[in-house]
């Protein structure tokens, strides 16, 4: 069994890596600031044949990652209300700004989504575009209502062999591991491909 002293350094690592990422996301936003404004493009795609057939009156999303707000505010547009979630306070500071009037209808909220655990409020659609955290999977699933949806994209290993984007394999999906991932759910769309980036993506139904 570990000793206190084991526990507290592990607890002071775990607080220095997120300490870490953090300045490192605060950073990438302070320099960029316009780089963050446009939606992939998939999120478009997945709510004219899934998100809106599925919730014809809106309803309520999660935005693990979020970052500067492109996905949320988009969706906040089309009559949403949507949370958003980032480890770095300096782009959910820009994503505040970007909704103008659009921000009454999104909750911000700055947290190290490493340790994401599923509050009792439970989303119609949860979404993550281009985030990768394996051990919260069974936390994404529990913040999903029976009948609600996981729109999931990001990349795979062959991003390694491409310009730009993570290369550390920690970030990379492998083939076919979104589909592992999602095990549990009705996976409604899933494509893998390589173009300016290689990636996976996912739209998966939790079932009632």
């Amino acid at each position: 069994m570990p000793s206190s002293f084991d526990e507290h350094s592990e607890n002071e690592c775990f607080d220095r890596v997120s300490s870490d990422e953090r300045e490192r996301w605060n950073q990438k936003y302070r320099e960029s600031p316009g780089s963050w404004i446009e939606p992939d493009p998939f999120l478009a795609r997945a709510f004219a044949q899934f998100i809106q057939p599925s919730f014809p009156a809106g309803g309520s999303a999660l935005d693990l990652a979020g970052g500067a707000g492109r996905h949320a505010i988009w969706l906040a547009r089309q009559g949403w209300e949507v949370t958003l979630i980032d480890i770095s306070e300096t782009g959910v500071e820009q994503a505040r700004q970007k909704a103008g009037p659009l921000a009454s209808h999104i909750h911000f909220a700055i947290d190290d989504l490493t340790h994401f655990t599923a509050s009792q409020t439970r989303f119609d659609v949860l979404m993550a575009f281009f985030y990768l955290e394996r051990r919260i999977f069974s936390e994404i699933f529990k913040a999903i209502r029976p009948g609600g949806l996981l729109v999931y994209k990001t990349y795979t290993q062959a991003q390694a062999g491409l310009a730009g984007g993570p290369k550390d394999a920690a970030h990379l999906l492998e083939p076919g591991e979104l589909l592992r991932l999602a095990k549990g759910l009705r996976v409604l769309h899933y494509s893998e491909a390589v173009a300016e980036k290689a990636t996976a993506e996912l739209v998966a139904k939790k079932e009632v």
